[in-house]
């Protein structure tokens, strides 16, 4: 009897413990709002963060703040670079390519070489193989320096470094070559409307014809290397001239006259000198790569 009223004693004393003691209390609460706050809280773990008015309103500034600073880049970029002038020089298509590059080996047989104008701009090149590009003297450009690494190895020649100074001589010698005729430009006083890119694609196609020789210097040896660059250095004579008489002559070509004038005199000799200079500058980048 002593014994089960000392057992009914020790469980009322255990049961008010677990009642009121404070930290089955706490464990209690924590455990009945987990079941209650379940439900609520099935989303993704960061939507409370997301759903926090200062953390919309720290992303909203940060997003303004990228696309000022897009935009801030895009046009001090536009300044040095002119992007949209650019576009216009690479919007070529496989047709134009193809008529532009047997324009440039064979142009003997063209006859209209203005380029054609839509409400005062010119057409994209892939509408008129009389635009310049710049994606033909860009790839030439690369062809070259790749085959002057082919014709290298061929010799056991070839280093990186040697290949490197091909590329660096080659795009030396393309910059000054354009900086001599904006000079020329310059001190004839010849109001035209080239510009700077119109002249680096037209100094660029020459590269077309320095492939060919090398290659058929490649294949067949020194002296298919020869008559094809002398056919290219012949083409690309033609091909400069009749391009740049009419944007260096265009008042006299307009009025139809005898070019007697000497200012126009000046013109026609420094339309003579670009377009023999360009065979000249084959031969010089190309003469060392055939043996």
């Amino acid at each position: 009897m002593a014994v089960s009223c000392l057992k009914t004693r020790v469980g009322q004393w255990l049961d008010h413990i677990w009642v009121y003691s404070p930290v089955f209390s706490v464990c209690n609460c924590h455990l009945d709002s987990k079941n209650q706050a379940g439900p609520q809280m099935s989303g993704f773990p960061g939507q409370s963060i997301l759903s926090d008015p200062m953390s919309n309103l720290a992303m909203a500034y940060g997003s303004s703040l990228a696309t000022q600073g897009r935009e801030m880049v895009d046009k001090n970029l536009d300044r040095f670079i002119p992007i949209s002038k650019l576009k216009y020089y690479f919007a070529v298509d496989t047709l134009y390519v193809g008529k532009k590059l047997s324009l440039v080996v064979f142009p003997y047989m063209h006859e209209n070489w203005e380029v054609n104008f839509q409400q005062d701009t010119p057409v994209a090149p892939r509408f008129d193989v009389n635009a310049p590009d710049l994606y033909i003297p860009v790839m030439a450009f690369i062809t070259y320096i790749l085959v002057a690494g082919l014709a290298l190895g061929t010799q056991n020649r070839f280093s990186p470094e040697l290949l490197g100074v091909q590329a660096s001589s080659a795009l030396v010698w393309l910059i000054m070559e354009v900086l001599a005729v904006l000079l020329s430009l310059y001190l004839v006083a010849i109001n035209t409307d080239l510009t700077t890119i119109d002249l680096l694609a037209f100094s660029g196609y020459k590269y077309v014809g320095m492939i060919i020789g090398v290659v058929a210097g490649l294949l067949f040896g020194r002296l298919a290397y020869y008559l094809c660059l002398l056919w290219c250095c012949a083409a690309i004579f033609v091909f400069m001239i009749r391009t740049l008489r009419l944007k260096l002559l265009s008042e006299a070509a307009a009025e139809g006259k005898l070019v007697r004038a000497t200012r126009n005199q000046l013109r026609m000799y420094l339309t003579m000198s670009i377009a023999a200079a360009q065979p000249l500058f084959m031969f010089w980048l190309t003469y060392h790569l055939i043996r």
